[in-house]
């Protein structure tokens, strides 16, 4: 699907840009160039991402930057005087200002595996009747491996491994990844792989297994075109269980080869990252992560000492701290906290650690940032921390969908809206789509769409009852549109499962910065009986 903005469209199938319906004929290297702002619009491109991005990592000089950015304003009719559409960022970059049509969800459209990618994969959306579209860039997902040990209880072992494949292989910028939680939707059923690759709308699909015997492992992986069926790679690795981690590498590295042979070896070292050298807290930290994915109460009670254990044995493990942060956050929003000043100071305290000891680390960072922005209230630093996140993994979908809930709290509404329709695209499959449906019905109910809001509530609610922001968000609405006795009933179950809230304390439950969007939120569920 095209970008339109102002008098152009910029079509990146045919490679074409037209301005008043008129062919541009520009080089491929502005093109690229263009074609690179537009698609990350709501941020400012550096001229290291630039060099990246259209001239392959290789130096060139200031001159040849600003004379590419200068032909790209003349092609869309913009200059560097009026700065209209390209606006230059001293010191920092460019970025591009303009409105791109089509790019603002629409209220019903929105539908886990109907998802259309469109040219920038930044939340376009419509319905299509064969699942989503083929990404421009190669597309995989990779599937749960069978767990052939014998063992029910070592199923979170096979599922740590292919975690950490699909975490080495989205760290490929050019190569699009389907979200974890949406590739284990799969797991534990017979599918076709023609079909997955269909629902999921990728070109490629890994498969495998892991056979764990005391202190050896064996990794299978095989590698299949999901357009036609084909094998395009199979290979079996094997090896004691303290090389598990260069066994992972070994696999995303071949897998990336089969993919785009020409991937230089510096992209492929880049995927090499390894969360912590101590497999005992590892195996902790996958524990805590297969509990925190369910988000109920029982579960995550059960998470948080997985993480402690873990960055008790690895005091610098980056991701527990935040996984760990993260469950005293999710006992906030959803009024679970039983000492609430000691819990939100050891939850900050656990997010700057997690930023400290992750500088580099996509998950830490995500989790941390938007810990931070719910703990202390800081949304911008919280946002800059998973844009951060973003960059270093373009794929990781709880970055997308808690950056979308920072900019929903921040008023941001639209670029919320992209956030959450992209976090649905990478994982259209997700058992946590409820986490995405509620920010979506944030990000509508601060835009005033209150219809929206409400029915994107209600979709969450059906994934996971007793989501307490779901609930509010679901009163408000019906209060706001009119609805008395909808606003009533959700209210019922808005005091059963937090009697203690108060319009007064809405401040304190969610960081919500614009006065006007505080004012509307209270408003909604004062008139539908939330005491003041």
């Amino acid at each position: 699907m095209p970008f339109r903005f102002g008098e152009c469209v910029l079509d990146q199938e045919r490679r074409e840009l037209t301005l008043r319906g008129q062919v541009v004929g520009v080089g491929p290297q502005v093109f690229d160039l263009l074609l690179h702002l537009v698609r990350n619009h709501d941020r400012v491109v550096s001229k290291d991402d630039l060099l990246e991005a259209v001239w392959n990592g290789r130096i060139v000089s200031e001159s040849t930057i600003t004379s590419h950015i200068n032909a790209v304003r003349k092609a869309i009719g913009d200059s560097g005087g009026e700065q209209r559409l390209i606006r230059t960022v001293p010191r920092k970059g460019f970025r591009f200002v303009g409105t791109i049509q089509g790019g603002a969800i629409q209220c019903d459209t929105i539908e886990a595996g109907a998802i259309d990618v469109g040219a920038a994969e930044v939340g376009t959306i419509g319905e299509t009747p064969s699942g989503p579209v083929l990404p421009s860039k190669p597309s995989i997902t990779v599937l749960p491996f069978q767990n052939l040990s014998g063992d029910p209880e070592q199923d979170y072992f096979a599922d740590g491994v292919v975690e950490d494949i699909i975490a080495a292989l989205s760290r490929i910028r050019w190569l699009f990844v389907i979200a974890r939680n949406s590739s284990f939707a799969y797991k534990g059923r017979a599918v076709e792989v023609m079909d997955v690759g269909r629902e999921l709308g990728v070109r490629y699909v890994l498969e495998g297994s892991v056979r764990k015997a005391g202190n050896r492992v064996r990794i299978t992986g095989q590698l299949i075109d999901a357009t036609s069926g084909t094998h395009l790679w199979a290979e079996r690795f094997e090896g004691m269980l303290d090389d598990l981690f260069e066994l992972q590498d070994r696999i995303a590295e071949s897998v990336v080869g089969a993919i785009a042979p020409q991937l230089e070896r510096a992209e492929i070292e880049r995927a090499k990252r390894k969360p912590t050298e101590s497999l005992d807290a590892y195996d902790y930290y996958l524990r805590g992560m297969a509990k925190l994915h369910s988000g109920t109460r029982e579960a995550i009670d059960a998470a948080l000492p997985l993480f402690q254990r873990a960055t008790g044995l690895d005091p610098e493990f980056a991701s527990a701290y935040g996984g760990a942060a993260w469950c005293h956050l999710w006992r906030k929003v959803n009024g679970w906290m039983t000492d609430r000043p000691r819990e939100i100071a050891e939850g900050a305290r656990l997010a700057r650690l997690a930023v400290e000891f992750g500088r580099d680390d996509a998950v830490a960072l995500t989790r941390a940032g938007h810990a931070l922005g719910h703990f202390v209230g800081d949304l911008d630093g919280g946002i800059a921390l998973i844009d951060r996140a973003v960059l270093l993994n373009p794929n990781f979908a709880p970055a997308w969908f808690l950056g979308g809930y920072l900019r929903a709290f921040r008023g941001e509404t639209e670029s919320a809206s992209e956030h959450f329709a992209h976090a649905v695209r990478l994982s259209p499959l997700d058992p946590e789509m409820f986490r995405m449906q509620a920010g979506t019905a944030l990000a509508h109910f601060f835009a005033g769409r209150y219809d929206c809001a409400a029915a994107w509530a209600d979709k969450a609610l059906g994934n996971l009852p007793g989501l307490l922001v779901a609930i509010a968000l679901t009163a408000a609405s019906h209060a706001l549109a009119g609805r008395t006795e909808d606003a009533r009933q959700a209210m019922q179950r808005l005091r059963a499962l937090d009697p203690s809230l108060r319009v007064s304390t809405l401040r304190e439950w969610l960081p919500i910065h614009r006065p006007e969007d505080l004012t509307r939120f209270a408003e909604g569920l004062r008139l539908a009986g939330l005491r003041e």
